[in-house]
C-alpha cells in the first residue's frame, strides 16, 4: 500500500545493511488493485546490491484477471522473480480442479507456486478451514495432475510462533532398513530398494 517513494526509501535502507542480500516483498496488490503496479512502483522495488523477490498472495484463479496478469508481467519483465502464497480455504479453493487451475495459471504467468498454507486457527475463520487430511489428499491429487513446477509446499504455521512445517502427504513408509513401501498419487503401493545398485540384467521385482 506504500507509495513508490516510500517503497524506495525502505528498499534502500534495507539494502544498506551489509548482511542483507535478499529482499522479499509480499503483497495482494497485483490482484486486488493492479493499477498501482506502475513502472515507478516496479522500479522502486529494485536497488543495487540486493536481489528482490515479490511474493503474490492469491487464492483463486478468478483473481488473475487481465489487469492482474498485466501487473504481474510488469514485475517479471523488470527482472524481479515472483513466487506465490495461497491459503487453503473451504468453499473457495478446496477442490482439485480449482487448485490445479490456480497453480497452472500462476506458472503460466511466470510465478512459481511457493506455499499453500493450511488455514490458521484465527477467531472467526473456522468456516473456512479444512482438515489436514483433506489438504493432504488435495496435494496428492495435485501431484498426479500437474508438473513439479505447479507444486507448492503445503505448510502448517504452528500456533504459538513455532514456525512453518511441511505437512504434505507421506509417500514413504517407515522401515529401519533400505527397503521402502512408496504410495503413489493414486494410492498404489510400490516397493523401493534404496540399497546398492543392481547388477546389469538384474531385476528389483515387479
Amino acid at each position: 500500500m506504500l507509495s513508490p517513494r516510500r517503497i524506495r526509501v525502505v528498499t534502500e535502507r534495507l539494502a544498506a545493511i551489509s548482511h542483507v542480500k535478499i529482499l522479499r516483498w509480499h503483497s495482494r496488490i497485483p490482484v486486488v488493485e493492479p493499477g498501482r503496479i506502475t513502472a515507478a512502483f516496479v522500479e522502486a522495488l529494485k536497488t543495487e546490491g540486493v536481489t528482490t523477490y515479490v511474493v503474490l498472495h492469491s487464492n483463486h484463479p478468478r483473481e488473475l484477471t487481465g489487469a492482474a496478469r498485466a501487473a504481474i508481467a510488469r514485475i517479471v519483465d523488470a527482472g524481479i522473480p515472483m513466487l506465490s502464497q495461497s491459503v487453503l480455504l473451504k468453499g473457495v479453493n478446496d477442490d482439485t480442479e480449482t487448485l490445479e487451475a490456480l497453480m497452472r495459471a500462476l506458472v503460466e504467468l511466470r510465478v512459481k507456486p511457493y506455499y499453500l498454507h493450511h488455514a490458521d486457527r484465527a477467531p472467526g475463520t473456522a468456516h473456512l478451514r479444512t482438515s489436514l487430511a483433506q489438504g493432504q489428499a488435495l496435494m496428492r491429487d495435485l501431484r498426479g495432475r500437474a508438473s513439479g513446477l505447479c507444486q507448492p509446499s503445503y505448510v502448517l504455521d504452528i500456533p504459538g510462533g513455532h514456525g512453518k512445517v511441511p505437512v504434505g502427504p507421506r509417500y514413504l513408509s517407515d522401515h529401519p532398513c533400505t527397503s521402502y513401501s512408496i504410495t503413489d498419487e493414486r494410492g498404489g503401493v510400490h516397493r523401493y530398494d534404496d540399497g546398492p545398485p543392481l547388477q546389469a540384467g538384474a531385476s528389483d521385482g515387479p
